[in-house]
């Protein structure tokens, strides 16, 4: 298709600063006005909606062309973020094969500012084949897609924001509120957590917030710095210094956790007793009280307790047993904090 620009006299005109956000203002003021109408207006077909998806066995099936397709390309993604099984079917597609993805246990959801879009109701009889329920969001509740639905949600607006009346505008914006409402309802019906979210973006900040614990990230075996209580403290400042922790766990005869002895117990010591520090047992100059944390336990629960106590060392363990440690540095890696 050829390309048509406009003369360079018919780009704009003369516009002042005030006048373009006095414009800019009105849109958002409009758009929001269509929203609020529409909270007003709507009621049980919201909850039918959100019952009929949230029933759904099979998958949620958002149709649409033009603007309102990519609108509900961004529903379908909210939805599947948020445990929904969901996909975007572009309409025009569809005819072409697509429809061999939707089953009969799936559920449409139909957008069209008109209702009367020639490739959105070319496919609405497979799903009537199907017995597959349909919902609309449409500003035609007389049109052809509005009588063929199960359910229908009006998202007619007074005109489009914006001083032409002519672009999908304030009819977008309302139809992707309504989705983000269906959205929140279904959430709503299935209980769903942060966990629960957590594992539906295993690669997000809040995935890894949620999801990674102290005992994915620790050093443990060979990397676990480890000494008897009585072995002498030079001893001791090489199991610190060759594990890269800056402490070293100190156990009894059995395993058994009795402390914790860091390079400032180490300077501490050397403080009270000298050069001579370095042949006493690690066990005089250790912290007996160190600050420990369970493996199954949150890695954003280690952050906070080091920045409480304003440590950099956790000690994970398994019963009375350290089996770990975690240094803040790798909780900061691991973007976790």
């Amino acid at each position: 298709m050829m390309m048509v620009c406009l003369p360079r006299e018919r780009e704009g005109r003369e516009c002042s600063d005030d006048c373009l956000l006095a414009l800019g203002k009105s849109v958002l003021e409009a758009e929001a006005n269509e929203l609020l109408h529409a909270a007003g207006r709507l009621g049980k077909e919201l909850t039918e909606a959100a019952r009929l998806i949230h029933g759904c066995t099979g998958r949620l099936v958002v149709v649409g062309m033009g603007k309102s397709g990519i609108i509900g390309r961004k529903i379908a993604a909210t939805l599947a973020s948020l445990g929904t099984p969901s996909f975007f079917l572009h309409a025009a597609e569809a005819s072409h094969g697509d429809l061999g993805m939707v089953c009969r246990e799936d559920v449409g959801l139909f957008i069209s500012n008109s209702g009367k879009t020639s490739e959105v109701l070319a496919i609405l009889p497979f799903f009537r084949r199907l017995g597959a329920p349909v919902i609309v969001i449409t500003g035609g509740r007389e049109s052809p897609l509005a009588e063929a639905a199960d359910v229908v949600i009006d998202s007619g607006v007074t005109r489009e924001a914006g001083p032409l009346n002519l672009a999908p505008t304030s009819s977008t914006t309302l139809q992707l509120a309504v989705g983000d409402a269906l959205s929140c309802m279904v959430t709503e019906l299935r209980g769903l957590r942060e966990e629960d979210f957590a594992l539906f973006h295993p690669a997000g900040h809040l995935g890894r917030r949620l999801l990674t614990r102290v005992e994915d990230v620790m050093g443990s075996d060979d990397k676990l710095p480890v000494v008897r209580r009585n072995v002498p403290v030079k001893e001791a400042l090489f199991e610190i210094t060759s594990k890269n922790y800056g402490a070293t766990c100190v156990v009894d005869d059995e395993g058994r956790l009795v402390g914790v002895f860091t390079d400032g117990d180490l300077r501490r010591l050397i403080e009270r007793r000298g050069v001579e520090a370095m042949n006493f047992p690690v066990d005089e100059g250790m912290t007996k009280t160190p600050r420990t944390i369970a493996r199954g336990r949150l890695a954003v629960e280690a952050v906070r307790i080091m920045e409480e106590k304003e440590i950099s060392v956790l000690i994970i363990m398994e019963g009375d047993r350290p089996i770990g440690m975690v240094h803040l540095h790798e909780l900061l890696k691991a973007g976790v904090a």
